[in-house]
Order: structure tokens, then sequence, then C-alpha cells
């Protein structure tokens, strides 16, 4: 039976905060001689260990005749030497040399699972929808001449009006407001949803990403190239369609996304308190079962294309009420709760929602959601304009029931405002990104903030639970020092740790192999939307933190990769020092049992489960102590940040 290792677990292999000496002979042993050192420290220390007394000042030390340190990687100038090795990143994006130039790569048509392997191609909706239609009505036509479809009709004419309707008739100025506002914040939503979903064009119903198990895709399946990556996996999308419309910018577009998230679930917010402040929530509840009778009523009618007789001022039709309910109370919730569920921090901290809602469950349906708000528009517009367009303008805009051309000028100029941000966005991204980022960080980061200090404990995964498919993503290491190290077996590897600590050390595989172990079950949450399970073995970064002592100048930590980023340059990340000491941040040198893969991060990568994947940097050959950030790279907080537009705190 296998051991459980669903906690992570520290097995005691040394007194902690001490590296332990190896036993040779070991071909990953320093060739340093033993003795080095106590040569050097007899010259000023007592047999005793103390030191001895001065009794003038012609025996008080000079830098001549004082020891130097021991050999060692670890100096001021290798911290520098590793700064020089960074790039600072662009201020304005070039869609040609955009992510290390990467080529436009196009999709495939939307595609659903069929069994177990079959697809079907969801643009043959339209002609089969077309069909379904035309019987549809002809259906309705031949039942509205029935006699008790008559008499059904008659009895549920389609509109439940309440006995205070005529009283709390028209729609408030406020909602016309909000109404607008809601439609102009949705456009850069949608959007950037879109353009967020072709990063991993993939959805999945388990929390395991396993290629040929998506139930849904708009890209050709998985190919057999074990280099495969995510990157590689996203797809293009036309300028005017994602946001910002260029391959791979998924940093950029989930600051639009989570930034008028933000303000459109504040709008939300205020509407719900003015809804049920007013009357007006009457016509957005249902308060009679009557309602479904008379929603099918109102169904019969429209598709007889004999149409009910309107009256949105006073109440809305049985079939427009339900729309609204599950458009305002059901699916706008539903994008939030979704929405969090695919947060790395709350997923790994609550576990027993997570269980049941994994992050892929909640990004498919997310993706639901997306869908039924693009089906409401498309119906609920449709139905504006071809039931009465002036008198139904007038009620969302002008507040008026009449037939004037008041509301279709409002409606006008707010299509122009809705228009010109449609159109302006993308250049305006292409050209202003820092701008696009701090924004969007000004608006998401005080969540983000709140959530980092969410420190998970270990347990929700055991064994069982591994995915079958882990994917690769990332740079790909290619420099002839990481080419070397690789062919022989990292037996020259060192992790250098310094910057602020009062104990800078080089580690070679078998001291951190020797330090205390630790080890955890943890699920992975890739920025790009795909996730996976695996058990990590290697050593806590408390471990690390209680071997080098950092000062308390020391704010964050930053970890170097032996790769380089897309746009050249090697490829780091910034982590809050308060971090390191969770249950579940550690230097892993083990997946699965087993060591590293190239693929995956050999011979160390980072863990920190409160962040998503491009955090997790992998390929590490360095760790610095820093007070801040912002002296390092482009001073955003790492490669991506500086390059790409991401955000230093990505707990979401």
């Amino acid at each position: 039976m296998p051991r459980s290792t669903s906690a992570a677990t520290n097995r005691s292999r040394s007194p902690p905060g001490t590296v332990p000496a190896p036993r040779p002979p070991n071909r990953y042993l320093s060739t340093r001689s033993p003795g080095h050192r106590r040569r050097h420290r007899s010259r000023f220390i007592g047999t005793d260990g103390a030191l001895p007394p001065m009794t003038d000042t012609a025996d008080q030390p000079t830098p001549p005749n004082l020891p130097g340190p021991a050999p060692s990687s670890a100096s001021p100038q290798a911290v520098q030497s590793y700064r020089a090795q960074l790039t600072t990143g662009e201020d304005v994006v070039d869609p040609a040399t955009w992510a290390g130039s990467v080529p436009q790569a196009h999709g495939i048509a939307p595609r659903v699972r069929v069994g177990p392997s079959k697809w079907f191609n969801l643009l043959w909706l339209l002609p089969i929808g077309f069909v379904v239609l035309i019987v549809a009505v002809a259906a309705a036509q031949g039942l509205r001449g029935t006699p008790a479809v008559q008499r059904f009709i008659e009895h549920y004419p389609g509109t439940v009006q309440a006995a205070s309707s005529d009283r709390n008739a028209g729609l408030p100025i406020w909602a016309g407001a909000q109404h607008f506002l809601n439609l102009f914040l949705m456009i850069f939503i949608i959007r950037s949803g879109v353009q967020i979903l072709s990063d991993h064009p993939r959805l999945y119903w388990t929390r395991h990403s396993t290629p040929g198990k998506d139930w849904f895709r708009v890209q050709k399946p998985v190919p057999a190239d074990p280099l495969w990556t995510a990157k590689k996996d996203s797809i293009s999308l036309p300028g005017q369609v994602g946001l910002p419309g260029i391959r791979h910018s998924i940093g950029l577009a989930r600051w639009w996304h989570l930034g008028t998230d933000t303000l459109w679930l504040l709008n939300g917010l205020v509407f719900y308190v003015l809804l049920f402040a007013t009357p007006h929530w009457r016509r957005l509840v249902p308060t009679s079962w009557d309602v479904f009778p008379n929603a099918v009523s109102v169904l019969i009618q429209y598709l007889s294309l004999d149409w009910p007789t309107e009256n949105g001022w006073v109440a809305y039709n049985s079939l427009q009420l339900i729309a609204y309910f599950i458009t305002v109370f059901v699916a706008a919730p539903l994008a939030l709760v979704t929405g969090l569920g695919m947060s790395p921090a709350l997923s790994t901290r609550f576990k027993r929602i997570s269980k049941v809602l994994s992050i892929q469950t909640a990004r498919s349906l997310h993706f639901c959601v997306l869908v039924w708000f693009l089906l409401f528009i498309v119906i609920h517009v449709t139905l504006v304009f071809t039931t009465g367009l002036l008198r139904n303008l007038n009620h969302i805009y002008a507040g008026r029931n009449e037939d004037s051309w008041v509301g279709f000028w409002i409606f006008a100029a707010s299509m122009v405002v809705v228009i010109v941000g449609w159109v302006a966005a993308t250049p305006f991204t292409l050209r202003h990104p820092r701008v696009v980022q701090r924004v969007g960080f000004a608006l998401i980061g005080p969540v983000q903030r709140l959530f980092e200090h969410v420190d998970a404990t270990p347990g929700e995964y055991t064994e069982k639970d591994l995915s079958p498919y882990f994917w690769h993503n990332g740079q790909y290491p290619d420099s002839e020092e990481y080419k070397a190290l690789f062919e022989g077996n990292f037996a020259d590897y060192r992790l250098r740790i310094n910057g602020l600590v009062d104990n800078p050390v080089d580690l070679d595989l078998v001291k951190l192999r020797a330090l205390q172990h630790h080890e955890q079950i943890t699920q992975h949450f890739c920025i790009q939307g795909w996730s996976g399970i695996a058990k990590w073995g290697g050593v806590s970064m408390q471990t690390i933190m209680d071997l080098v002592k950092p000062q308390p100048e020391a704010k964050w930590v930053v970890f170097y990769s032996l790769g380089d980023g897309p746009d050249k340059g090697i490829y780091y990340d910034a982590h809050p020092i308060e971090q390191m000491s969770y249950h579940l941040t550690m230097l892993a040198y083990d997946m699965n049992g087993k060591p590293l893969s190239f693929g995956h991060g050999a011979p160390l990568r980072l863990r920190n489960e409160t962040q998503l994947g491009f955090k997790q940097v992998k390929w590490i050959k360095g760790v610095e102590f820093v007070a801040h950030y912002s002296e390092i790279g482009g001073g955003y907080g790492g490669y991506n940040q500086d390059h790409e537009f991401f955000g230093y705190r990505q707990s979401i």
C-alpha cells in the first residue's frame, strides 16, 4: 500500500539549519580542501576557540593580515552578475516581436466532444438551428389554431401583472444609466475573456488537463511532440475580437478582464441595493407560479409569429421575467463564484469547496456563463429592435412611455461611446501597456493582496489524485551552461543563496538532498488555465531560511533561472518573504517520486501554492533576498511582469 503523502511531511535527516557534510566518495562533492578554512582560522583564533587579547594598536588586525573569505561563488559581485543577465522589457507592444516573436497560430471551429472520441463541429448548429426554428414556427402556428391552445393562451396571456404594477410603472433613470454602464463594461469583459480562453483553448470537467479528455476545444489535438508546451498550444484571435488581440497576450487580457470585472461587480452591487430599496425588484423577481405557464404561452406566441402584446412599461412578460431573473440573480453571481474558483490561493485554502468546484469545473462553468450572456444579448437586442424599437428605447434610455425619437438618439449617442471604446481598446493597449498594467492592478490588486495572506495547510490530495499528464511550459533552457550541467547529471550544479542574509551559501544537490526533506501533493494552477496535480519532494523554504538567516531588511525573495525568457535575459521572479514560511512553499527536486525531468525544471524548481504557475520558477540557479524588487530587471517583480505585463501578485 503506498504511503499517504496528502500532507506535507518533514523527514528529519539532519538538525534544522545545518548543512550536513556529504559522505565521500561522491562525484557531487566539492573539490575544495577540507582543511582550507581551518588553516585560515588558525591565524587569529586561539586554541580554545576564543579571540586572543590585543595589547596595543600594533596588534590590531589590518586587511593584509586578515584571511579572505572561503572560496565561494556567493559574493557581492556574483549578485551583480545575475542581475546583469536580466533584461528590462519594453513599454510598448510590437506585435511583430511580441513574446519572443511568437508566430500566429490560428485555431479551428469550436468543437464539443460526443462520446469517447468523436467531436461535433458547433458550426453545424447554424443550419441545424435554422431548420429547427422553421419546424418550431410551423408547429407553433399549427398549435395556435387548436381550440385547446387558444384557451390556454387566453387563460395565460403571457404577463403576470401584480396589483401594484400600475403604481410602480416605468423604469427609473438609475436603471437606464446602469444598463448602459453594464453594456459598456461587458464588451471589455467578453473580449478579454475570449482572449484568455485562447491561451489554453480547451475545457475540461475534471481537475486534470489531460490531452484528449477535454470536452470543448478550438484547437487541434495535442501533438505527440514531447517538447510541446502550453504556450505553443495557444491560438491567435482577430485584433478586434480578442483584447488585445495578439497571441499569448494573457497578461494584458487579465488586467482588462479582472479590472473591468471589479467595476462590473461594483455596478451590480449598486444595482442590487437600489433594486431592493425600491419596488423595482418586483419587475425582475417572479412572485407567482403562474409565471411558468405564462412563459410557455409567450414562447408559443413568439414562435407562431403572432407576438404577444408588450407592456414593458408596467411589467415584463413571463419569458422576459425568467430570462432577466436568471441573468441578474443566477448568471452574474455564478460568474463571480466560478471566477474565484480558479484562484490558486482560495482553492488551496478552501478544500471542501475545491473538491466540488475544481479549477477546471469552475473554468468550464465560467465559459457556460459567457455563452448564456452572449445568447441573452443577441436575443434581447433582437426583441428590442423587433417589438417596437422607439417605445422600447424610450423605456430604457429616456424613462418615457412614448414613441418619440428621444430614446433613440440617446441610444445612438451611447453606441458611439461603445464603438469608440471597442475600437480604441486594442491600439491603446499596445501603445500604453504599462497603463493597463497599473490601472488593472489598482483595481484588482487589493483583492489579490488579501488572498495572498491565506496560508493553506496540506492534506487535500493523495497519490491516487496525481494527474496522468502534467503540461510542460516556459522557455526551455538552451545555454551551454545548462547543457553542460545536464550532460554531467548536475554534478557541478550549485544553488547560490545570498543577498540580505547572514549566512550566504552554495549548495550542491547532495547538500540539498541532505537537508530536512519536505514532501507535498498539490495542484498547479497555470495562468493560461490548465492545471495538474503532482507530488513534490524537496526542501521547504522555511528550512532554507533557517539556514541562511535573512536579515530584517529582506522583504522579497528573488529566484533566478538557468533558462532565458523568450525575449532573452534570464528568467526570474520575486515573492514576498512572508510566503516563504508558508506550509506549501518549497524548492522541489523530485516530482512524483522521481528527480525532476528536463521539461519540469531539473534540477530544482519553486513551488509556492498561493501563486499562479508562471511564478513557480524552474531550472533555479540562484536565490537572492532583497529589500525590494524595484532595482532588479525592469523593476516590476519578474520576467513576465517586465516583458509581458503580468502582475507580481497573482493569487487569482
